[in-house]
């Protein structure tokens, strides 16, 4: 396969012909040839082949091919050609999300972040959004949502994309069989698509358990019994009550027990943090049941004494993407410190985003670049198990991550659409931007626009 980049040009001519510069004719390693295939996204035509005396990489279309191929644009774009008698230009990224027409954002609060990631690699490949109701699968099309140089967006038809990068933002929708039975027609068509849904918290669990990597995570147990969460309260003090499909720290109880003065619930309510006391294991349980609705759909999770800095616990967002090379990388890494009274350590309920050197410094002096070199260890590793075993593709990953003072790593959850809270920070700016730079590169691997190699 050989690949390079091209400027494409629009020519006011009519006849059905392709022309292409001496320069990348030879890049491209083009036969000589009446005639090529000329290939975007799902759209493939054949036309006829003239050779330019010009140097440089130029592709000239006329206004009627670009019209059927329904090029987003003129400019320059990577192009390949896998045998010498086809051009395939692109790559076509598509970004599956929720989309309001007419508006100048589009996306929703998701609107600047893909405008971000539509600025990587600009000039090396058409992105769009849309959503499940742009496509039509009779022609092939997308009606995308693309971003005009001049600022705003424009709606325009193009083929289907050569990769798809999942940001469908709703749980529930993403669980409904209509958009389920939506995605499996792109990976039926030798579409990859990745990210394919949210997480429960339990499907991770069942990933990583037998795995190398389960023992970095604490105790566990779906829909526990009263007697499954007392046992658990002896043993460990302080255990997590979270529900199965949440997100945002939303709906999580800390409950703790001391021998001496009872049983404590710490959570949220009305926008405050609350703390209660019992007496009894019962009372507890009853509140509980009246907070949460049952004990069903949560987890019992083991609670870990985590590194604190003031008196409070400290834990890490790992963002987790592959590379060009379809390996897991440790894109960007944040500490967050609680909050005084709060039962996580989210910013919205009082939390602190900080960098893990400015914590890792402080809790272990000499030991901090040991401590985080052995934490991304863990992490890729975590990445590389769940992914094993999960039959959908993969392209990023957050864990919630912890560190005891053994220096022992935890992770509490794993999410498969993660958040973007800790590139707020301005240390961590050009993380975030390397993040997204990686999700590009691995579109490339993906719509094969670079050498693939299996790992």
């Amino acid at each position: 396969m050989s690949l390079t980049t091209c400027t494409i040009h629009v020519a006011q001519r009519q006849e059905r012909v392709v022309y292409v510069s001496s320069d990348l004719a030879k890049a491209l390693k083009l036969v000589k040839s009446r005639s090529l295939t000329l290939k975007l996204g799902s759209k493939s035509i054949s036309l006829g082949l003239k050779l330019l005396k010009k140097s440089g990489n130029h592709l000239y279309l006329t206004q009627s091919v670009y019209s059927q191929l329904r090029l987003p644009r003129a400019g320059t774009t990577l192009v390949t050609s896998s045998n010498g008698k086809d051009l395939r230009l692109g790559p076509m990224i598509g970004i599956l999300t929720s989309v309001t027409r007419g508006s100048t954002a589009p996306f929703g609060s998701r609107t600047e972040f893909i405008r971000q990631f539509m600025r990587v690699g600009s000039d090396r490949a058409f992105y769009f959004g849309f959503s499940p109701g742009d496509v039509n699968w009779s022609e092939g099309t997308v009606t995308a949502t693309i971003p005009r140089r001049e600022g705003g967006w424009v709606r325009k038809v193009v083929p289907l994309p050569d990769v798809v990068y999942n940001r469908l933002p709703s749980r529930k929708a993403e669980k409904l069989a209509s958009n389920n039975a939506f995605k499996q027609r792109f990976v039926r068509q030798g579409i990859p698509l990745f990210n394919w849904s949210f997480f429960d918290k339990w499907d991770v669990y069942n990933l990583l358990t037998g795995t190398e990597a389960f023992r970095h995570v604490p105790e566990s147990h779906i829909n526990p019994s009263p007697s499954q969460i007392k046992e658990m309260l002896n043993r460990h003090k302080f255990i997590y009550f979270k529900p199965t499909g949440g997100s945002l720290g939303i709906g999580i109880f800390r409950l703790t027990y001391n021998p001496q003065r009872g049983y404590y619930a710490r959570f949220r309510r009305a926008g405050r943090n609350v703390l209660l006391r019992f007496s009894k294991f019962e009372s507890l349980m009853a509140l509980l049941k009246r907070q949460s609705g049952g004990l069903n759909g949560y987890v019992a999770q083991q609670g870990i004494r985590l590194i604190e800095l003031d008196s409070c616990p400290i834990d890490f967002r790992f963002h987790m993407t592959k590379n060009g090379s379809n390996q897991w990388v440790c894109a960007a890494i944040g500490a967050k410190k609680a909050g005084k009274g709060s039962v996580t350590t989210h910013v919205r309920t009082g939390g602190m985003l900080m960098t893990p050197e400015q914590v890792l410094r402080q809790v272990f002096g000499g030991r901090a670049d040991a401590v985080l070199s052995n934490a991304k260890e863990v992490a890729i590793k975590l990445a590389q198990d769940i992914e094993r075993n999960y039959r959908h593709t993969l392209g990023e990953l957050g864990f919630d991550i912890g560190i005891d003072k053994n220096e022992r790593i935890w992770m509490f959850e794993a999410n498969s659409k993660p958040g973007r809270s800790i590139f707020k920070h301005p240390a961590l700016k050009e993380q975030g931007r390397a993040s997204l730079q990686y999700i590009y590169d691995y579109c490339l691997y993906l719509s094969r626009f670079r050498a693939r190699r299996d790992s």
